[in-house]
């Protein structure tokens, strides 16, 4: 009955381009009165036919309950994203066949084949290989299953797509390029700026230990570092900064080019002053602190960073200078002697001295001492 239908159909769209072509409406309905009424009879069950199983689809009830399916994944990440899971269950017990298919429709994988299935939740991981084991092309794929009970093949809605494209770090800034991370709000931090190929998660290591993690995935903003790696705050020196970043299927991209940070809190000139007593002296002593505190025997004092211009004590010996600023302490020996200001005597090659002569020998005096020059010490 559906054939014959179908077949009124096309012998209707005949006569209606005929009846077009020659422009008249009299060969329309020749056309349509060589139909007989068999025909049209047919035509009305088949369409009445299709109109109930159009509408009774619609009433069936999807024999899928529950999908959950990963969106996006990245198989040659080797990490907690490296496979895509999908999970569904049925509302009626049959045998399931799932594939993985492309967006041509394309069969790239099949993980199940009429497998017996219950109410019960079931899950199935795709790795993102193909049969034959190797990674499919980065794209869009969709979880195709069979019911072999119902005879229904359902391609799921649900669209996974595979990234094997890492991101990268762009653009990568750091200032100031010396901190002092002491609490005092003077340079206690170092702004890193940046930007990423695509949205991702940024992480700082400080010589090759990771000290932040950003949180968001943004692919451009701003963290603020504060002299910390592992945990632990960092002593005075020069630091390496690079930055990381991992997107959103997990694809790890490659380090970024270094930055170098000096954490400074407090920097002594010289680490010995050579002086006389009670003569003045001069030592560079560099800091973010507002004021520095220093102890020299038995005077101290506040000054300010720079050039401080002390009194070397009066009598000769050997001191200590302490500054400190904001907890942190530097020393530097303070050698105080009459001597600080004589020039050294110059070193010359001895010759070999000549050989005593006769008149040599009987000149000198048993029990005799020649007179050294005194020397400072």
């Amino acid at each position: 009955m559906a054939d014959r239908g179908q077949d009124v159909v096309e012998r209707l769209v005949a006569g209606a381009r005929e009846a077009r072509a020659v422009g008249g409406g009299e060969r329309q309905a020749e056309a349509l009165g060589e139909l007989d009424e068999g025909a049209v009879a047919a035509l009305l069950v088949a369409t009445s036919t299709a109109f109930v199983v159009t509408e009774k689809l619609k009433l069936t009830r999807n024999p899928i309950v529950g999908p959950r399916v990963d969106k996006l994944f990245a198989p040659t990440c080797d990490c907690a994203t490296d496979s895509a899971t999908i999970e569904f269950r049925l509302r009626n017990p049959d045998r399931v066949s799932l594939q993985i298919i492309d967006a041509g429709g394309d069969v790239v994988r099949e993980l199940a084949r009429n497998r017996p299935q219950g109410r019960e939740p079931v899950s199935y991981v795709w790795d993102g290989r193909d049969g034959g084991g190797e990674v499919v092309e980065e794209g869009t794929y969709r979880p195709r299953v069979h019911l072999d009970r119902q005879r229904r093949t359902i391609v799921m809605p649900n669209p996974i797509r595979v990234d094997l494209t890492p991101p990268r770090v762009e653009s990568f800034t750091a200032r100031p390029l010396v901190v002092s991370p002491d609490g005092d709000g003077r340079s206690d931090r170092a702004k890193i700026r940046y930007r990423v190929s695509e949205r991702a998660t940024v992480e700082l290591y400080v010589d090759g230990v990771r000290a932040l993690r950003k949180s968001g995935t943004r692919p451009a903003g701003t963290m603020d570092w504060f002299g910390v790696a592992g945990g632990e705050p960092l002593p005075q020196g020069r630091y390496t900064l690079r930055l990381v970043a991992r997107d959103l299927a997990g694809n790890l991209g490659p380090r970024s080019g270094s930055r170098t940070v000096a954490i400074r809190f407090l920097a002594l000139g010289r680490d010995r002053v050579v002086t006389t007593p009670g003569s003045g002296f001069a030592i560079l002593a560099v800091s973010q602190a507002r004021a520095l505190r220093w102890t020299l025997a038995q005077r101290s004092g506040v000054a300010r960073p720079g050039t401080l211009r002390l009194r070397a004590p009066d009598r000769p010996g050997r001191y200590v200078l302490r500054v400190s600023a904001n907890g942190h302490v530097e020393r530097a020996i303070v050698v105080d002697h009459e001597c600080a200001t004589r020039p050294l005597p110059v070193r010359r090659r001895r010759s070999r001295p000549p050989r005593p002569t006769a008149r040599s020998r009987a000149s000198r005096r048993p029990g005799t001492r020649t007179a050294r020059p005194a020397r400072c010490v």
